[in-house]
Order: structure tokens, then sequence, then C-alpha cells
């Protein structure tokens, strides 16, 4: 498939492969089929970005290539570099070769350019190592390139994707420009880390993926299969809207209120109760401060109206000050009872 024929098509098309999207992203990836642009969708981490690019590639039949970048990153790992390694090994081989080359030459000069003439040879497309932006340029068949995270990256790294970006090309001093054959579906993702270089942003669609509505993540964890009866899903995600909201150095993903979901079915639960979601609200926030926090909210999220025990109020703020330590220990003991009478 090489591009979608209207809006619903690539919103099905991406449902079936289980990413299922709003107006304003179908829209998107349909614009981005039809117009060969490429895409930056920003928005914190966890909301489908990545995998966006995952489905897109399944829906079209394309095959995924994924340049991660990360702090510090050169150019090298993202565009080609060369096979010193494989040089040296064809250098010893014709090492023979090379010696009736210079041997009748008078001087060294006279050699040396004998062998320069020939370094066109082992600086050739034999001895090129392609990483993801060169071989998603030269690939036969065309592909879905993601650049994820590039905020990561230096600013340096966002200068060499310029002309990848607009105008689908990478061009290697030794060798030549290569011009892609098969314009790339291209999706860069940001987490917001960093602003961007407006000359990046110049060449690509945009689109700021925030987290979905209580309905649309709903249906997103109704389409997983996760087990959770359909009241606990919902109320899970509302929890899990809750949870979201203190603040936390790092917000649950979708993908992890999937995991409490399926977690809390594996274990049989059938109501949710703060020492339930207590003994497992690990599977979704991942810091210390962070669960302390969740700890103290988790009574109110589950019932507006519950009397938090005193120990939770004031000590629990995962500020590093006051007796912190005492939430986890109330939510043990609470939660020592959670699951002996579910099966």
């Amino acid at each position: 498939m090489t591009a979608f024929d209207s809006v619903e098509e690539a919103g099905k098309a991406l449902a079936a492969q289980g990413y299922l999207t709003d107006d304003r992203l179908a829209t998107m990836v349909f614009l981005m089929t039809r117009l060969e642009k490429p895409v930056l969708l920003e928005g914190p981490a966890g909301v489908g970005k990545t995998e966006l690019a995952k489905s897109l590639a399944a829906a079209t039949g394309r095959r995924l290539l994924r340049l991660q970048c990360y702090e510090g990153q050169d150019e090298s790992s993202a565009l080609y570099e060369w096979d010193y390694g494989k040089q040296l090994l064809y250098t010893q081989i014709l090492r023979e070769k090379i010696g009736q080359l210079v041997a009748d030459a008078p001087d060294l000069h006279d050699a040396v350019d004998r062998i320069g003439a020939q370094e066109s040879v082992f600086f050739s497309e034999r001895f090129l190592a392609a990483r993801p932006l060169l071989e998603a340029v030269r690939s036969e068949e065309p592909v879905v390139l993601l650049i994820d995270e590039i905020d990561r990256a230096d600013e340096a790294l966002e200068a060499v994707l310029l002309e990848m970006l607009g105008e689908y090309q990478i061009s290697v001093p030794e060798i030549g420009t290569f011009t892609a054959r098969n314009r790339p579906y291209v999706i860069l993702t940001s987490n917001n880390t960093r602003d961007l270089a407006a000359a990046l942003k110049r060449r690509c669609l945009h689109l700021f993926l925030d987290y979905p509505s209580a309905e649309r993540e709903l249906d997103i964890v109704r389409s997983k299969d996760t087990g959770l009866p359909e009241a606990l899903a919902r109320q899970l995600v509302e929890i899990v809207r809750g949870l979201r909201e203190l603040e936390l150095r790092k917000s649950p993903s979708i993908s992890e209120t999937i995991d409490w979901a399926r977690t809390l079915a594996v274990l049989g639960v059938d109501e949710l109760t703060a020492p339930v979601l207590s003994d497992t609200v690990s599977v979704v926030v991942k810091y210390d401060k962070d669960v302390r926090k969740a700890l103290e909210a988790l009574p109110r999220l589950v019932d507006p109206n519950a009397e938090v025990p005193e120990t939770l109020h004031g000590h629990g703020h995962g500020h590093g000050h006051g007796h912190s330590h005492e939430a986890p220990k109330v939510s043990a003991d609470r939660g020592s009872r959670s699951f002996g009478r579910r099966s």
C-alpha cells in the first residue's frame, strides 16, 4: 500500500493493527501518506507515538527502520560509516597486487600517487555501512522510518537530518548523493525535553499527541482483551487519569494502564479497592517519590468520600522531608489481606 484513499481508511487500517486513533491523528497519517512529508509527533512519554510507527508499518506492509536517538550521538550512527575492518581485510588480501602497482615507482611520491588513484575502489558502496537514514533512502522497497526521541539527541544531529527530511536524499562526499527511489514514511517523535530547531519543524507536518480521552483510553484497554470486566476497566481508567494529575516524575502511560488491567485480571480482582491498588501500583508508577504520592491519592481516587488515615496526611508527599516512610507501611498493612478472598 502506497497511500490511504481517505482519512477513514487510514483510521480503519491502524485499528486493524490494534492502534485506535482519533480524527486528528487519522487525518495526519492520511496527509503524511499523500503529501509524502515527515510527521513530527510531540507529547509526553507513553501516549503511543512510537507505537504509531510500528502500526503504520504493519498496516502498509512496509519494513520498519528505527533510529533511536540518545545524548552524544554522532552522525555515523544515523547516516553511515565506512567499514574499516573490511577495507583492511581487502588491503591484506590484495597486498600482492598493490605491490605490483608500485613496484616500478621511481620514488615514494609517485608510489603514493599511484595508490591514491585507486582509493575510489576502497571508498565505494562495497565498503559503505548504511545506518538507518541511509538505509531508508537506499532501500529497494518502501519503508517506514522511525526517528525516535529526537529531543534526546544533540542539535548537531538535527542539522544532519535536514537534507534527509527536506529532499529525501543523503550526500556521501566520497561517492555522491543518494536519492530515495521510494520515499519512506518518516515519523519523528519527541517527549518535549527540549525545543527542536525551527528548520526541522518546518520540514515536517506536526501534531501534539496527548493522553487520550477517558473513553478513548477505555476503548484501547478493551481492544487489548485484558480480561478485566468492563466496569472495573472503566473505573481503572479513571484512577489512572487521576494519577496523571499528581505531577509525577513519570505519569502512567497507556501501555501501563493495559498492564495494570491485565495484572488485576490475573489476580482475579472483582473490586477495585485502595489496598488492592496499593499492592499493584508499581505496575504503573516507577519512582519512589511517585509511589508515595500515588499511595496517598489512591483512597481518594477509589472513593472521593473516603477518610484517609492520618498517617497519610501531610507526611507522604514525597518531597524528601517529614515521615514519608509511613505511607508504604500503612498500605502494606492494609494490603496484606487484599487478595486472600479473591480467586
